[in-house]
Order: structure tokens, then C-alpha cells, then sequence
């Protein structure tokens, strides 16, 4: 069967791999760069970053663009502006006037010493999972001593 021709569920599933396969190419490039080598748990920062990257790259082009940068910070729970995303992308890629950006942008963001907007709520939510134990199954039971 050849690839290239793949319909439904197999086409995304294909086209995420690929991006998959991609992305940890360049999380190579980033594990190799000296100028990340004092990096403390670069790996796994690493991977934490390329998941959360994919899951907001709404186009599948490998680019976020400003709908997914929305999205991102609307599931988050910090909704910003059109002109508020806007800075946030400057931001990111360094002062250009781009309506995307790219691993490698985001990575320089995640990693680099520039604190820029973004990279500070993204690193917020993650303390913020860390403290948050979740109790699973169903909530106990209460008994009239705890009624008001």
C-alpha cells in the first residue's frame, strides 16, 4: 500500500507522525547545541514542549499560527485581544511581522533567557498541573457533621 494514498483517520494519523518524526529532529539539533548544554532535564523539557506544540498546531503545517496561539491560551484560561496575540507572536519570533511561528521559534522562546509573555503563562500552567493532585473516582460521601 502505498503511503501517499491514505484516506480518513489514517491520513491524520500519517500526517501526525510525520510531524512527530520532525519535531524530534530538531529536539536533536537542541540536545546537541552547546549553547543549551547546561540546560538542567533538557530532554525531557524537551518533550513536554514538542507535546504541547502539536497539540496546538490547529493547520498541520507545522506552524502556529494566530488561531492555535488563541486557542492556546483560551484553554488555558487566559484570553487575550487580537492586539494582545499579535505582541505575543512578535514576541516569539524575535520583532518580525509574521503571522506564524515555527518549533524553532518557540523552542528559542521556551529556552532562551528573553521573557516574553507567553512563555511565562505556559510556564505558570505547568507549576500550576504539578500542585494540583486530582482525586479520581467518585467524590465522598458526606455526612451531616459536615453540613453547615
Amino acid at each position: 500500500v502505498d503511503p501517499h494514498i491514505i484516506s480518513g483517520g489514517k491520513a491524520f494519523g500519517f500526517l501526525k507522525s510525520q510531524q512527530d518524526e520532525k519535531l524530534n529532529s530538531i529536539n536533536e539539533a537542541f540536545l546537541t547545541d552547546p549553547k543549551y548544554a547546561e540546560e538542567e532535564d533538557l530532554s525531557s523539557k524537551l518533550e513536554m514542549f514538542k507535546n504541547k506544540y502539536i497539540e496546538f498546531d490547529l493547520n498541520d503545517q507545522g506552524d502556529i499560527d494566530m488561531m492555535g496561539l488563541k486557542r492556546m491560551l483560551e484553554k488555558l484560561g487566559v484570553a487575550k485581544t487580537h492586539l494582545e496575540l499579535k505582541k505575543m507572536m512578535s514576541d516569539v519570533v524575535g520583532g518580525a511581522a509574521r503571522d506564524t511561528f515555527c518549533y524553532t521559534d518557540f523552542l528559542n522562546m521556551m529556552l532562551g533567557k528573553r521573557n516574553s509573555i507567553l512563555r511565562l503563562i505556559l510556564m505558570f500552567e505547568e507549576k500550576g498541573k504539578d500542585q494540583e493532585p486530582k482525586e479520581s473516582g467518585p467524590p465522598q460521601r458526606k455526612a451531616f457533621s459536615d453540613l453547615p
